[in-house]
């Protein structure tokens, strides 16, 4: 593992590196979206279709799929720092 990981226990380590990998899954999936859009954030996207540059269908799913990863990635990212700390502290 690598080096940040380090004075954590194993088990410790191994669920931080998992919310790690996660969250970067969650907003590759995100960008992927906003990218089929050509938007850079989704209030862009939703911009964007409700000024007819965008189908409706199917780009007010994706704008969805993409506000949705975006909170999930939130979350994650917000359990993680909770992880963190908490490992820190033991």
């Amino acid at each position: 593992m690598h080096v940040f990981y380090e004075n954590l226990p194993p088990d410790d380590a191994a669920e931080i590196e998992q919310l790690s990998r996660l969250m970067y899954e969650i907003r590759s999936a995100r960008d992927t979206r906003l990218a089929e859009l050509g938007a850079a954030d989704p209030e862009q996207a939703l911009a964007r279709i409700a000024a007819s540059e965008l189908p409706e269908h199917p780009a007010y799913e994706q704008y969805l799929s993409a506000r949705i990863l975006a909170a999930l990635h939130g979350d994650v990212r917000a359990s993680l720092a909770e992880r963190l700390k908490e490992a820190n502290q033991s």
